[in-house]
């Protein structure tokens, strides 16, 4: 694991993965590299250090979350 700072990140395996912090950001390529070896794209997917991928997992536009009156 990246991660050397107190208290440690959550490991890519981790269910709350996204929330380390990020070593490198690279907004204008659209992805983050996180302590925990994890890349994270602007669209939400994501690369594991075991090149595993996660998809893209956007929740509904703020409009659907409305309810109509």
């Amino acid at each position: 694991m990246l991660c050397q700072h107190q208290p440690s990140c959550p490991a890519a395996a981790d269910l709350d993965h996204e929330a380390a912090r990020i070593l490198a950001a690279h907004p204008e390529q659209g992805w983050s590299l996180l302590c925990n070896g994890v890349i994270v794209f602007e669209d939400t997917g994501e690369l594991l250090p075991d090149c595993s991928v996660i998809e893209p997992h956007r929740g509904p536009a703020m409009h659907v979350l409305v309810k109509a009156a």
